[in-house]
């Protein structure tokens, strides 16, 4: 389906777009997929949600640390999950949902995680232009927000290789800037830190939620990032070094929010980190300017491959490479750097609810992605047909996949707790927001008795 080749050096712009990559093309190491997933989540955005434990939540230090901990090992054995899936089925994971909801079925999902891909962009947009205006504060905030888009769209546009090159260098720089800020920062917290804050269960169960929803948010493009890995890596290797970089990576970027604002004095993350870490804080925000950049780029990757994806359900003779990829980037960056300098001030916060609001979409999709691709079809798919203009096997829709997925949803509607909708049985848990797990476990379990029957074992042949 393209030209491109595994020689393609990491300036290279990636001819693949979302056709199945052949074996003759993969290439790269499982090692890579834990300096993506530990480099990217060191962002500004981590770093301020981690703060919400203190700030929000109003938890200690010892309990918001093990929501922390215990959340991101939960959800990263999801996100894991998803992305060992690369190797194997080497397509994009939104194209690979058509051989689980059908042709058009699919749509659905590809277009709540294209909207998911570009809030994301938007934040971080406003993020690095912020970040680059404080770093250089000659630099108007507007302008600032525009080189910071034109930037993360520039990586964007070449792609695979250099985006796993740009984060295999920054994880060095990332992974040690936090460890010394970390260093200066404790010492310098006192033992009042300390004593804010208490255990409660509601604070405890919603930061713990936070943390999953931080993975899950992640699932629908992590085998986007592993599908040029040769077929032979198999499940295993992927998946722990996905799970490692996954769950690490933000345990040590929400902490380290979460320890800036635990003195009680200090209500904006990003501003006790500086406080608290003295004149190395302006290194950390350089640092931080520069992996927005990088994180975004992956957020703009993710939303053109989706976009990408809902025009070709139209159009199946279409064939999209390089071009496609460009152009879309291009119109993408236009009008998402008109939405961040159109943006209110909580535009940030608006958009974090936002995610965990939408979050009914994606929790039934998890559940059938992995049963089908691991126990319905035992990780084979069959690949002429998820491109076939009436979808092969796997039709135009599938209704098993959908009765599954709808039965999620409507499951999940009388637990949802967020700052959008409250349900009827949200106060059974204290107000926390539990519906993802409803979700999830209805999903899983209406699907495994729906799809049980479903013809197993297709093959994988390239078209």
């Amino acid at each position: 389906m393209s030209n491109a080749s595994k020689q393609d050096g990491a300036f290279s712009i990636e001819g693949h777009s979302i056709g199945y990559i052949p074996e003759q093309e993969r290439h790269g190491n499982p090692r890579d997929l834990f300096t993506l997933w530990f480099c990217t989540n060191i962002a500004p955005l981590a770093v301020i949600t981690g703060a919400m434990s203190v700030l929000t939540f109003k938890l200690d230090i010892a309990s918001a640390l093990l929501a922390i901990v215990t959340g991101h090992m939960f959800g990263a054995a999801i996100l894991a999950l998803a992305s060992a899936q690369g190797p194997l089925a080497g397509i994009p994971q939104m194209i690979q949902s058509r051989a689980q909801f059908g042709r058009f079925g699919s749509l659905l999902v590809v277009g709540f995680t294209t909207l998911i891909y570009l809030g994301y962009f938007i934040s971080n947009i406003i993020l690095s232009g912020g970040t680059l205006h404080t770093v250089i504060p000659a630099v108007p905030l507007p302008l600032a927000t525009i080189i910071g888009a034109a930037l993360a769209t520039a990586i964007g546009i070449i792609g695979y290789n250099f985006i796993h090159g740009f984060n295999r260098i920054g994880i060095w720089f990332m992974g040690g800037a936090l460890a010394i800020g970390l260093a200066i920062m404790v010492p310098r917290l006192g033992a009042e830190a300390f004593s804010h804050g208490s255990f409660s269960p509601a604070g405890w169960f919603s930061m713990f939620g936070i943390c999953c929803v931080w993975q899950i948010s992640f699932s629908p493009y992590t085998s986007d990032y592993s599908r040029a890995l040769p077929r032979s890596v198999g499940v295993f290797r992927p998946f722990i070094y996905t799970y490692l970089g996954a769950a690490l990576g933000p345990i040590l970027a929400f902490t380290f929010g979460m320890l800036a604002v635990s003195g009680g004095q200090q209500t904006d993350a990003m501003e006790a980190v500086r406080l608290h870490t003295g004149w190395f804080g302006y290194v950390l925000m350089v640092l931080f300017l520069v992996n927005i950049i990088g994180h975004n780029a992956m957020n703009l990757y993710g939303a053109v491959l989706s976009c990408v994806t809902s025009l070709q359900t139209f159009s199946p003779a279409w064939t999209p490479a390089r071009l496609a990829r460009i152009t879309l980037s291009c119109a993408l960056l236009v009008a998402s750097t008109l939405c961040a300098l159109w943006a209110s001030a909580n535009f940030i916060e608006i958009f974090i609810n936002a995610v965990f609001a939408l979050l009914f979409i994606l929790a039934p999709w998890v559940s059938i992605n992995l049963l089908d691709f691991y126990v319905v079809n035992g990780g084979r798919y069959d690949i002429a047909s998820i491109f076939a203009r009436d979808g092969g096997r796997y039709g135009l829709f599938n209704g098993r996949a959908l009765l599954a997925y709808l039965l999620g949803a409507i499951a999940q509607v009388p637990f949802i707790s967020n700052a959008f909708f409250q349900g009827a049985w949200a106060q059974l848990f204290g107000g926390v927001d539990v519906s993802w797990v409803i979700g999830l476990l209805v999903s899983a379990l209406a699907y495994y008795l729906l799809a049980v029957r479903a013809p197993q074992g297709a093959s994988v042949a390239a078209t």
